[in-house]
């Protein structure tokens, strides 16, 4: 198994490297006439490409989006997918691979040069290969499809935390997210990120984060137990983007802290008569299956191995050697995660929706 491949009945599989010629993604599942354009992936893609601006690795990709395949124009002109698999496709247009050449053998600590060596017996040394946050471009494509999956549901992400900076909840404002280069919704909180994160880059450093993403309009019933949770799910494909070490749903971690009366989502009827939730410390998931509260997630991304900073590792040979990567890096490379985790819970939802019509027929 080559474990390149994510979902059930919404499934895409991404291919690619980092310095290749191209990557992209083969989207299958889809059902058929949604309408889709390059115009309806292309707005996500260009939230996440790099070089945007001095706080993100200055690689200057356009990241255009190529439909190749699963889409037809109909009678009235508009194009629209026939539910055959969909093919994408992102050029590589400004790779440097000379910036790499003095880590050929040299494994940079912190990142999966070691592993991938220990795994296959070779690795790409030219920017890290399939390694590379540079894989997430695909992912994001697929998720701007899911999303079509999907459309009632309002899937946002927002930066919550930079180094040790938090955003204060209390200014929280989703309309500031497209305001700052930071994805965050606090207008005061990206200020004083700005000049934190300047400091970071001028001394050739990098610093971890922490995203936010959380899902509305997600209906009652999304999920499965025992081993098709969605929860679950959620967490193993948060897990699987580059760099991230640590995943939550809801109140996460803080519920170990807490009594179970702080804990409860406690309920009450609606004017619909459907239950309403008082609280949501569960993050609109209870037992896998989803409560229709909004859906929340959360997930802590490291700092950037590749970092001008000389560090103690060792080369393929075995010798002992510092190790300082020069090329151009993420200073945070958790800024350009957010859209990527947007792309992830969108992804995962669109498969359980699926899913879920398969199993009861609503």
């Amino acid at each position: 198994m080559s474990h390149n491949s994510f979902g059930h009945l919404f499934r895409f599989t991404s291919f690619g490297e980092s310095h290749g010629p191209a990557l992209g993604c083969v989207v299958d599942g889809c059902p058929p006439l949604i309408p889709l354009t390059e115009a309806d992936i292309q707005g996500d893609l260009d939230r996440r490409k790099p070089g945007q601006s001095k706080y993100t690795t200055q690689r200057r990709e356009p990241d255009q989006v190529k439909i190749l395949s699963g889409v037809m124009v109909d009678e009235d002109g508009v194009q629209k997918t026939t539910g055959t698999p969909i093919g994408l496709m992102i050029e590589n247009t400004d790779q440097r691979s000379k910036d790499y050449s003095e880590i050929k053998t040299r494994y940079r600590p912190g990142h999966a040069d070691y592993t991938y060596d220990a795994k296959y017996g070779i690795r790409d040394y030219r920017g890290g290969g399939r390694s590379s946050a540079r894989e997430t471009a695909a992912r994001v494509a697929a998720g701007a499809i899911a999303r079509k999956v999907v459309a009632g549901m309002t899937i946002r992400g927002a930066l919550v935390q930079m180094g040790p900076h938090k955003v204060d909840r209390d200014n929280w404002d989703w309309d500031q997210v497209g305001q700052n280069p930071f994805f965050c919704p606090d207008a005061g909180t990206a200020k004083r990120w700005a000049d934190y994160l300047d400091g970071i880059r001028k001394q050739g450093s990098s610093v971890g984060a922490v995203i936010e993403v959380v899902a509305e309009n997600v209906p009652a019933g999304l999920g499965a137990p025992v081993y098709g949770k969605l929860d679950g799910d959620l967490a193993a494909a948060m897990m699987s983007i580059n760099a991230v070490k640590g995943v939550e749903i809801g109140n996460g971690f803080e519920a170990a802290a807490i009594t179970g009366e702080e804990n409860a989502d406690e309920m009450r009827m609606g004017d619909d008569g459907k239950p309403v939730f008082l609280s949501n410390k569960a993050g609109g998931v209870l037992g896998g299956i989803s409560s229709g509260e909004p859906v929340v997630v959360r997930f802590a991304v490291k700092p950037t191995s590749s970092i001008l900073t000389p560090r103690q590792s060792v080369t393929r040979e075995g010798d002992e050697v510092d190790v300082m990567t020069k090329g151009r890096h993420d200073p945070c490379v958790g800024i350009r995660a957010v859209p990527v985790g947007e792309a992830m819970m969108a992804l995962v939802l669109a498969d359980h929706f699926l899913r879920h019509r398969g199993q009861v027929g609503t």
